[in-house]
């Protein structure tokens, strides 16, 4: 569980993200969610978009991915949200105490 300070300095890191996923009409596939595993090991942070043709929540969706995959979800702007998870072998982001 990360902090409020904790949240607010990787909202602050993913401002410049761009996103690099794109969940569409087939919502959470299994293959969906290995990608966003592999891109949360490389990256600890990463942003999705959520395809207008979707129909889905960004907010629900990020939700049950977050949980999928264990990682925190950080938030939600639109369509688009991010989520941040320690990497085991990879670790770039230093969080504040």
């Amino acid at each position: 569980m990360i902090t409020g300070k904790q949240r607010s300095y990787l909202k602050a890191l993913a401002n410049n993200l761009e996103p690099v996923l794109q969940v569409g009409k087939n919502g959470l596939t299994e293959s969906f969610i290995k990608q966003v595993e592999d891109d949360l090991e490389a990256n600890e942070l990463i942003k999705v978009k959520v395809l207008k043709n979707s129909f889905l929540d960004a907010k629900e969706i990020a939700g049950d991915l977050a949980q999928e995959v264990e990682a925190e979800f950080v938030q939600s702007i639109g369509n688009k949200f991010v989520l941040y998870r320690e990497s085991k072998d990879n670790k770039k982001i230093e969080l504040p105490k």
